[in-house]
């Protein structure tokens, strides 16, 4: 009888490293992932103060040491957590419209919604725990300009905004500025119906000033 060498069988441990390595590496990406929705889901909730790292780690069913496996400070974890959300937040824009967007109105409300709903909520709590933290600080500051120009750059895109034009960058930006102050707004109470009058009139502001 012919041996499994001899029949030309691969033996269990020749396997390829890479064989052997896809299923932890799944894994791995599937825990990091748990950690970031965690940690956007502790600080909507809880704040700065009350995320630690051992809640966060609790939340997402995971070890603390395997979440400082991944993260080994709390600042590395909540800041890719809200580098995470904010890629989402340009991601889902985009996805609202994959052909381009001719109705400014809608643009302008779907911009507002990524300002108002619990991914913005948990990136103003690590604003405000950055605005403390020395070490936090400019990891934030640095995060928040990149993802401010890709949405701005996003912005102009679904507008059809000729940027060449004197005042429509600004205008663009005031949009921005608007959609941020209702998000801040809306930490507070619910201010869905006058919101909805702010939209119709920056809509209409909008078509004036972009032609």
């Amino acid at each position: 009888m012919s041996t499994t060498a001899e029949r030309g069988a691969t033996p269990q441990r020749d396997r390829s490293p890479k064989q052997d390595r896809s299923p932890k590496q799944d894994r791995s990406r599937a825990t990091r992932q748990r950690l970031l929705e965690a940690a956007v889901a502790c600080l909507a909730e809880h704040g700065w103060a009350g995320s630690t790292v051992a809640v966060v780690a609790e939340r997402a069913g995971v070890s603390r040491g395997a979440a400082q496996h991944h993260f080994p400070t709390r600042e590395d974890l909540f800041t890719a957590a809200v580098e995470y959300v904010s890629e989402e937040r340009s991601l889902a824009l985009r996805d609202l419209f994959p052909d381009g967007a001719a109705d400014r109105r809608a643009v302008v409300a779907a911009v507002v919604d990524l300002y108002t709903g619990p991914l913005f909520r948990a990136a103003l709590h690590l604003w405000a725990a950055a605005s403390n933290e020395d070490q936090l600080r400019p990891r934030v500051t640095e995060l928040e300009a990149r993802v401010g120009r890709e949405t701005h750059r996003i912005a102009v895109e679904l507008l059809g905004a000729d940027e060449s034009r004197p005042g429509v960058r600004e205008t663009v930006q005031g949009l921005l500025d608007m959609a941020r102050g209702l998000g801040l707004a809306n930490l507070l109470t619910d201010d869905t119906a006058r919101r909805a009058r702010v939209v119709a009139q920056w809509a209409v502001l909008l078509e004036d000033a972009l032609g």
